[in-house]
């Protein structure tokens, strides 16, 4: 049975809807509409102008309508007088193709027609800083190695259970907050779910942390790395495949070393066949590239991958086996969409699974300090123009995703490329003034 959206507004006192679509570049668009004309929206979709979006149109597109998902639901826990929904673009009656969150829909249909449903739990880490984005917001955070700092995590205590109170109001299942490894730097774990669950998680998780930092005098950011000397905001993603006929998880094997099924490392190595060009879509941004590729950080350890390997518990690699029945993807960072990084991963494992892949043996070693023995091991891409030539180049994502997504995705991306490199630094002056 549908949900009435009007009468759930006159239920929970809901005055008003943001009607919330992603576009490609990861940025929330939405239109605040009174729960009076909740009804009319809820059949035809809030009106907007794509090309004003990062989405691939024309001035001259037809208008677009963002079609909310009443399941989707969430009333904001510091203003329950409005309700946030996720909403799928349509044009001309269709679905749009290539925005994010009907691209993870289609590319879980393809998975359920295979009898595939894939879980998946996030880890999402952000900075709170200062308003003005100069500096970390806690001038007495600086420990050279400050992960777990109870003193640090404390002094943020109120921002931090704010956030965690909102969550458990939602039913999310929080059941940790700390500091991580650089100075200014949280994460927040909740219960893993559906993907396309999970991925609308973590569209509002951003936006209410955000909201929540504003509110506190403050400022969170999920760039991938806003500060050289410091370790950067990674968004590692949990993995598994579970069956839509008995519910089983198809990723647990009891007399696997690592508790795995042929069938996971199937698609592990899905996902390493891909590594390359899926890296475009999980470090989507010129910024990316300083974390997956930096040099070490005041901590120690950057946490983040620059090959393609696996492993068992070792953080080193790009995916890491920390329990049975489940992998962590690591390469992922915090300016990843939402929705096209887990339709990308799971675009990726299902062909690996179509394909019967294999991974090889996994490695043991510590990549920071023995990489050089990952003998033929593929180097991540040094930047993101490199990840945009493997990503226009994959026929794998090509496929699952669409060719419409992959193009408009890189046409948009390039464009950034483009305008990042007529952008002159101080660096480049510093060192070629006198050439």
């Amino acid at each position: 049975m549908a949900v009435n959206l009007a009468k759930v507004a006159k239920d929970r006192g809901i005055k008003y809807f943001l009607i919330s679509f992603t576009d490609l570049f990861g940025a929330m668009r939405a239109k605040l509409v009174p729960a009076a004309a909740i009804a009319d929206m809820a059949k035809s979709g809030a009106g907007f102008a794509g090309f004003a979006t990062w989405l691939d149109m024309s001035p001259a597109d037809a208008d677009m309508f963002a079609l909310p998902d009443p399941d989707s639901l969430i009333q904001l826990p510091w203003k329950p007088e409005v309700g946030w929904l996720a909403a799928d673009p349509y044009m001309n009656g269709k679905p749009v193709a290539h925005a994010p969150r009907n691209v993870l829909k289609e590319v879980g249909k393809a998975a359920a027609a295979k009898g595939y449903e894939m879980k998946t739990g996030v880890e999402c880490e952000y900075f709170v800083i200062l308003p003005d984005a100069s500096a970390i917001s806690d001038p007495a955070d600086i420990q050279a190695k400050p992960c777990y700092d109870q003193q640090a995590l404390m002094r943020r205590y109120d921002l931090i259970s704010e956030i965690c109170d909102c969550m458990l109001e939602l039913g999310w299942g929080p059941y940790q907050n700390d500091h991580e490894d650089a100075n200014g730097q949280f994460e927040m774990n909740w219960e893993y779910d559906n993907a396309l669950k999970t991925a609308d998680r973590q569209a509002f998780f951003k936006y209410m942390v955000k909201t929540l930092a504003e509110k506190h005098g403050l400022r969170a950011t999920f760039m991938p790395k806003p500060f050289a000397e410091l370790t950067g905001n990674g968004c590692h993603m949990h993995v598994s495949l579970w069956s839509t006929k008995n519910g089983q998880n198809l990723f647990e094997h009891k007399k696997d070393p690592e508790g795995l099924s042929k069938l996971a490392y199937q698609f592990i190595a899905g996902v390493m066949h891909s590594a390359e060009a899926l890296c475009a879509v999980t470090n989507p941004t010129v910024n990316s590239y300083k974390r997956i590729n930096a040099p070490v950080t005041t901590s120690g350890a950057t946490w983040a991958p620059n090959t393609v390997t696996y492993s068992g518990n070792n953080r080193t690699h790009m995916i890491r086996i920390p329990d049975p029945g489940r992998f962590e993807f690591r390469l992922a960072d915090g300016a990843a969409n939402p929705y096209l990084m887990p339709a990308a991963v799971l675009g990726a494992g299902l062909d690996g699974i179509a394909n019967g892949r294999d991974p090889g043996k996994r490695l043991d070693i510590n990549m920071y300090t023995e990489g050089h023995k990952a003998k033929g091991a593929k180097r991540l891409p040094l930047n993101l123009l490199d990840a945009l030539r493997a990503l226009e180049k994959s026929k794998v994502l090509k496929s699952a995703l669409g060719e419409e997504t992959i193009d408009a995705f890189v046409k948009l991306k390039m464009s950034e490329w483009t305008d990042y490199s007529h952008h002159l630094s101080d660096w480049e002056r510093r060192n070629t003034l006198d050439c």
